[in-house]
């Protein structure tokens, strides 16, 4: 699909580019080879050392605001100075200290102090604003799309649904132009908020099975019998509390004696040393290989030689949680058996023991079992990859949802529909 159209969008990311998050790099890509004009804002610089593929296709411009307003005072008096002049700065304005007052904090005065550079500097070509995430960008864009008097929409996710104040949701909710949410759980939660939930809509992120690597062929029948061959486990994730991966090692060492199997793990993550020392604490660190942030090249490496594939997902005490994983679905498209946890929106993908194994969060021992199960039986594994491939493809279209985001930034779409419901109140 091409859609024609004059507009230009102003993208506001958290973060550009992370590796964490090529399901939003994927999105631009797919937007961009769509014929939409993008440029890309982000509220902090890179940290990762390296990224993959898929951000080298997007050819938007790039434009990092201050993370930190003490780190360019002058570039935020400059914003001040010529936003103050817009329009739209009273309105701006109110809706600030409104949140303000609310959340009296020095994250929603550097949120405001962003606003006012973004819409200082942002071209007059732009003519409208699109934020990934419903927290710290959307308050960005939100302000900033008042000071300019342009619509906005947003793509919310996982941990700013769930970790968000419902008045701040609420109060973005009514100022959008439409949502999209790539879970249905998700969609349900923010549509208890809105008062025009016919604004909010569900677009799975899907994969553009165009620019992955093929599936390998087909697996050898591991059975977790040979010491010198032993069944492999992989997971892929951020080492922070709600992907589990503490209870995944507990599983671990509750696994068989006489099942032999190895543990590759793929991503970077603040509870690194502390996973570490839990298992040299439960005796298995020999069996398991810490690969930290690697480049897609390697993650499908370490994919096409697992024989498995495991994500131990739950709630964080602080309420965070994951959506739909698209690392679930990668691994899926590479023919892997999975085994999950019934966290989240994990069960919008996966079916107990039709696409793959579905545990309680925060329970070792049936992830044990669930595990043990499948490492020592290759015709399961194999059936459970076959099914799940099959959904993934039927059900998970990535091109329609981009698709629709495309008209719809194109002043489609929902913005029609918004339009003809405003003049029916009229």
């Amino acid at each position: 699909m091409s859609v024609e159209m004059g507009a230009r969008v102003a993208v506001v990311l958290k973060g550009w580019p992370r590796l964490s998050e090529t399901f939003i790099a994927q999105e631009l890509a797919g937007l961009e080879a769509r014929g939409v004009a993008l440029e890309i804002w982000s509220l902090r610089r890179p940290t990762d050392k390296i990224h993959h593929p898929v951000h080298e296709r997007v050819t938007a411009r790039t434009v990092y605001l201050p993370e930190y307003l003490k780190d360019d005072p002058r570039r935020v008096f400059e914003g001040w100075r010529k936003a103050r002049r817009l329009p739209g700065y009273a309105r701006a304005r109110k809706k600030f200290l409104a949140d303000l007052k609310r959340d009296p904090t020095a994250n929603r005065v550097r949120r405001w102090g962003q606003a006012l550079v973004l819409a200082a500097e942002l071209p007059q070509s732009i003519d409208r604003l699109y934020a990934h995430f419903l927290h710290t960008p959307a308050s960005v864009t939100r302000y900033a799309a008042a000071l300019r008097g342009l619509p906005w929409s947003v793509s919310a996710h996982a941990k700013d649904i769930w970790t968000s104040e419902p008045w701040e949701l609420s109060g973005k909710l009514d100022d959008c132009a439409w949502l999209v949410t790539c879970t249905a759980v998700g969609l349900q939660r923010l549509k208890e908020l809105a008062a025009h939930p016919e604004h909010l809509r569900l677009v799975y992120h899907g994969l553009d099975f165009a620019h992955l690597p093929p599936p390998p062929p087909p697996r050898p029948r591991r059975d977790g019998s040979d010491v010198a061959d032993p069944v492999v486990i992989l997971s892929i994730g951020r080492k922070v509390e709600k992907k589990g991966y503490d209870d995944l090692l507990a599983a671990l060492a509750r696994l068989p004696r006489d099942l032999h199997w190895r543990f590759e793990h793929v991503g970077a993550g603040g509870l690194s040393d502390a996973l570490k020392a839990q298992a040299a604490l439960l005796g298995i660190a020999q069996r398991c290989i810490w690969h930290g942030a690697q480049p897609q090249k390697v993650v499908f490496a370490a994919l096409a030689r697992a024989d498995l594939f495991v994500l131990a997902s739950k709630k964080a005490a602080d309420g965070d949680q994951d959506g739909l994983p698209n690392v679930l679905m990668e691994a899926a498209h590479q023919g892997l058996p999975l085994v999950s946890t019934r966290a989240a929106a994990i069960g919008e993908f996966i079916d107990d023991g039709v696409t793959g194994l579905l545990v309680a969060p925060g329970a070792p021992d049936e992830l044990a079992v669930a595990l043990g199960r499948l490492a020592g039986d290759p015709d399961l594994r194999f059936r459970l990859a076959a099914r799940a491939a099959e959904t993934l493809r039927a059900r998970f279209s990535f091109d329609s949802g981009v698709d629709w985001i495309a008209a719809a930034l194109g002043g489609q779409g929902m913005v029609q529909q918004r339009s003809q419901t405003a003049r029916a109140a009229e």
